[in-house]
């Protein structure tokens, strides 16, 4: 018995029930500017997660900053700060994701998990924003809507464009989530 449950470990094989139960969370994307695809279920099991559509030449663009900061300030208790790149408001995200890239690392520093430009709102959102917008209520507002998403893979709230990374709320939200 130990050495099939060895050897199916070993091939790669996983048992459903030890892997991530979140529909929510069970979406594949590709990395920003490069061909690896990420499983979000897979890769952050077990963090919360605070998810956010992104612009680099928008009014909210400096909360890239204080994004990053939440980042690491927060990262060894278990945040990942995700980026999702939208051009749906105005145009906002016109570039390339190479572009989108150096602009967030050389401006802003961002090392936090950035993904592939998708849409965001209404009709030609991504699957995942659908269901973001459908647990919440409502689909991003405008750039840099957050969503934070417990360790369970379970949506726990959102917050406006209007919210800074370090609003009171936003830090408490991300403080009884990580239990802190």
């Amino acid at each position: 018995m130990m050495r099939s449950l060895l050897i199916l470990i070993m091939t790669g094989f996983v048992f459903p029930a030890w892997g991530c139960n979140s529909a929510l969370l069970d979406q594949d994307f590709r990395k920003l500017a490069q061909t690896d695809t990420v499983n979000l279920c897979e890769a952050y099991s077990g963090k919360v997660l605070l998810v956010v559509n992104t612009a680099s030449k928008c009014g909210y663009t400096p909360q890239y900053e204080g994004l990053e900061q939440l980042y690491r300030k927060y990262e060894q208790q278990g945040l990942v700060v995700l980026g999702f790149p939208s051009n749906d408001f105005m145009g906002q995200e016109p570039g390339a994701e190479t572009e989108i890239q150096d602009f967030c690392r050389m401006n802003y520093g961002v090392q936090f998990p950035m993904f592939e430009k998708i849409a965001v709102k209404n009709v030609q959102a991504h699957p995942f924003y659908v269901q973001l917008a459908e647990l919440s209520g409502t689909y991003p507002t405008w750039n840099f809507h957050k969503y934070l998403i417990g360790r369970d893979g379970k949506l726990i709230t959102q917050f406006s464009p209007h919210t800074a990374p370090f609003d009171p709320a936003v830090v408490t939200a991300i403080e009884q989530a990580l239990k802190l």
